[in-house]
């Protein structure tokens, strides 16, 4: 999925600066006036197979305005010799070190001039018209600032069927706790695609697999939160969206595959931590004083239960209880910084609370309506 880091080099690498491989900014002409360009931003960390067969269902997309801009996340173990060569229309960006998925996203959009830019993963396959269906939609709304495709789970499609992915699956949604959920994925496992959700909606937020996004809007609102490294950032920028007042919405006639797993597999201790780290520090930065100050108590409880709860797992369940242990300490640790950001975000609010979590349930952990 995300570029996943090592043990030993969890955090950017704030002092580095790219070396490119193009001379300014990456720009692509539109094949007719009426078809805005696109760039595609996909960021990569040492899977070649997987990355050729992104870049092979991409020549497929009828949609022929845009550009492909690979972020080569893999320092001096990058795995992309030779990549120009097998897909020529493609340019990479080669990072000195790995920069996370908010790093690498970051940097590529500071490359492009494109009116739209779609973060991809690299282990995903699209389907010839996604990104037509996305334009479309974009163009028919100007207060859209992302959109997210249906994304369906490419190994349930090597066994003939059409099932959800459990990462973003049909749109990101969250409660009242700051905790997101998706349409088409709960706790009882992931939902087979039957057309249920068919219909394009408001969502909180839209998944990183395959984010679909005005780039004056990221721009506007500084990108991806690069100390974030990797897991829910794309939440927290589509949040700060919300709060300036864009929209967020699925387009479900656009479908994406992903296999999902590629960077930390479910159940890591160190994707725990990211999860953990960056929920609470998304929650500082982007709910309103007021709510934010009634919440906390409950959230922090539900922190504790879930160390309980990983407590209980034996040998493996010791070290996931630790991250989130060492998650809630790098909080605290940052939490001046996290302040600061809070103001500079509060300043661009132009939507209350109120209205953004109107329909919002409570909580996850409890029964709510079917939507």
């Amino acid at each position: 999925m995300k570029p996943a880091p090592t043990e030993d080099n969890d955090t950017p690498d704030a002092g580095s600066s790219a070396v490119l491989t193009i001379p300014n900014r990456l720009t692509m002409q539109a094949s007719s006036k009426a078809a805005p360009a696109v760039t595609v931003i996909i960021p990569h960390l040492r899977n070649r197979p997987m990355l050729d067969a992104c870049l092979d269902a991409l020549r497929k997309t009828t949609f022929t305005g845009f550009a492909v801009l690979v972020i080569d996340n893999g320092g001096k173990d990058s795995d992309l010799a030779g990549l120009e060569s097998r897909h020529p229309d493609v340019v990479v960006l080669r990072l000195p070190a790995n920069a996370g998925y908010a790093g690498g996203c970051n940097a590529g959009l500071r490359q492009v001039s494109s009116p739209y830019v779609v973060f991809l993963n690299d282990d995903t396959v699209v389907e010839p018209d996604w990104l037509a269906r996305l334009v479309e939609a974009a163009e028919g709304d100007p207060a859209v600032g992302a959109l997210q495709p249906k994304i369906l789970s490419l190994p349930e499609r090597r066994k003939g069927r059409r099932v959800f992915d459990y990462a973003g699956a049909a749109g990101g949604l969250i409660d009242r706790l700051g905790y997101p959920y998706c349409l088409g994925r709960s706790f009882a496992g992931r939902e087979e695609d039957s057309g249920q959700y068919d219909q394009p909606r408001d969502l909180f937020w839209a998944s990183g697999v395959a984010l679909f996004t005005r780039r004056e809007v990221v721009e506007r609102l500084g990108g991806f939160e690069e100390g974030f490294f990797m897991h829910m950032e794309e939440i927290d920028l589509c949040w700060r969206m919300l709060l300036a007042g864009y929209k967020v919405r699925s387009m479900p006639q656009s479908v994406v595959w992903h296999e999902g797993g590629a960077s930390l597999q479910e159940g890591s201790p160190l994707k725990i931590y990211y999860n953990h780290r960056n929920a609470l520090l998304m929650l500082l930065r982007n709910r309103s004083a007021a709510p934010l100050a009634l919440l906390l108590a409950p959230r922090l409880m539900l922190e504790v239960a879930a160390m309980l709860f990983y407590l209980a797992g034996g040998k493996d369940g010791i070290a996931r209880a630790a991250q989130v242990a060492r998650a809630f300490i790098d909080v605290l640790r940052r939490l001046p910084e996290t302040l600061r950001q809070r103001r500079a975000i509060q300043r661009t609010r132009t939507v209350s609370d109120r209205e953004l979590f109107r329909n919002a349930p409570l909580s996850i952990f409890l029964p709510r309506r079917p939507d």
